[in-house]
């Protein structure tokens, strides 16, 4: 029977990004999948196995006809993005992930056959502030309201699916709470910000990291696609990693300065198209933070394959050496810094630089 546990047909959004294309090709060689239909708004890039790709928008109503056509069963929502720069501006990002959202879910709500919505969220709708606990369950609520960016997107997102489940209470929800999503094809702002050939750090912070492996992500989305368990959870590796400890295993050197003066690179780095520094970026290299993964466990029966601490090495190992560029951003960084900043707080400390006969690697 077509949309059963063993026969079910499932629509991926957001493939055209590499991520999104790798995950609709695992979720098509899970056994109990018949089909995958891959939409966005250009094909993907690379090889997406036996994944049907259809052109759409899901900011546009037709993504309700496409579903109906394919007799989709299964909706795997990813396409949520984190990075202003890849949809053309903030305002062609909030109307892709929230208006994009609602159209899609839209489109669920009058299909009958749709039974079951995965939806790809993000551990950053907790934010991250000093009055953050060690760690966030799933029933705990940020301790303050995100007012732009990529975080209130998702505290939106998330409030419309959380409507949806109330209006197709025969509808089986799964949301994932994703940590920083990390590995060797992984482009997001953080790995923007540890491929760094010079990494900064806020001075006096030492923020806690978690992370999910790509492969992890992968496996967590076929497996939330094919297990009929409804319900929000926290997906990350285990462990934590503090971001010193993580700047040192990248063997790269690294640059403390005062808050404002991060915030300051941040739009020199962003200008230049090396990092995407958001203010709610700065609040998590300053703070961090944690979350509790015991439903994931428990009540999802997901155990990742990676620790935090090993999904970031698989990541590091990739990365290509500094080199002899470290001297020339250095010097870049110290000229693109504010002024005030020189004679208002110390001089940056420099961590990790090697002598000249050393290496970065």
């Amino acid at each position: 029977m077509a949309g059963g546990r063993d026969d079910r047909v499932v629509l991926v959004t957001g493939v055209s990004r590499d991520l999104g294309r790798r995950c609709a090709r695992a979720i098509a060689e899970h056994p109990s999948v018949r089909r995958v239909i891959g939409v966005d708004v250009v094909p993907p890039r690379g090889d997406a196995g036996d994944v049907s790709f259809v052109r759409a928008d899901i900011r546009n109503p037709v993504i309700a006809k496409v579903i109906a056509k394919e007799d989709v069963d299964t909706v795997v929502h990813m396409s949520v993005i984190a990075t202003p720069g890849s949809a053309g501006g903030r305002a062609a990002m909030k109307e892709l992930n929230v208006i994009g959202t609602m159209q899609l879910l839209a489109a669920c709500q009058k299909s009958p056959a749709v039974r079951d919505l995965v939806v790809k969220s993000t551990t950053t709708v907790y934010g991250a502030s000093n009055r953050d606990p060690a760690m966030f369950t799933e029933n705990m609520d940020p301790r303050g309201k995100p007012r732009s960016g990529y975080a209130k997107d998702v505290a939106e997102i998330e409030g419309y699916v959380r409507g949806f489940a109330r209006r197709r209470s025969d509808c089986r929800v799964t949301m994932l709470r994703c940590a920083n999503v990390i590995g060797p094809h992984v482009a997001s702002p953080l790995t923007s910000y540890f491929r760094l050939p010079v990494i900064p750090t806020v001075a006096g912070f030492d923020a806690r990291l978690q992370f999910l492996h790509e492969d992890d992500l992968r496996a967590v989305l076929t497996h939330a696609a094919v297990t009929d368990v409804p319900g929000t959870f926290n997906v990350a590796g285990d462990g934590i990693l503090m971001l010193s400890q993580a700047v040192r295993r990248l063997q790269r050197p690294s640059v403390k300065l005062p808050g404002p003066a991060v915030g300051s690179l941040g739009s020199v780095l962003r200008s230049a198209r090396l990092a995407d520094f958001s203010p709610e970026q700065q609040g998590f290299l300053t703070y961090g933070r944690g979350v509790d993964t015991t439903l994931m466990r428990s009540t999802l029966g997901f155990e990742p394959q990676y620790t935090t601490a090993e999904a970031f090495a698989d990541f590091a190992r990739g990365l290509p050496p500094t080199g002899g560029r470290t001297e020339k951003v250095l010097a870049g960084l110290a000229e693109r810094l504010p002024s005030t900043t020189e004679t208002a707080h110390p001089a940056p400390t420099l961590v990790g630089v090697p002598s000249r006969g050393g290496s970065d690697g």
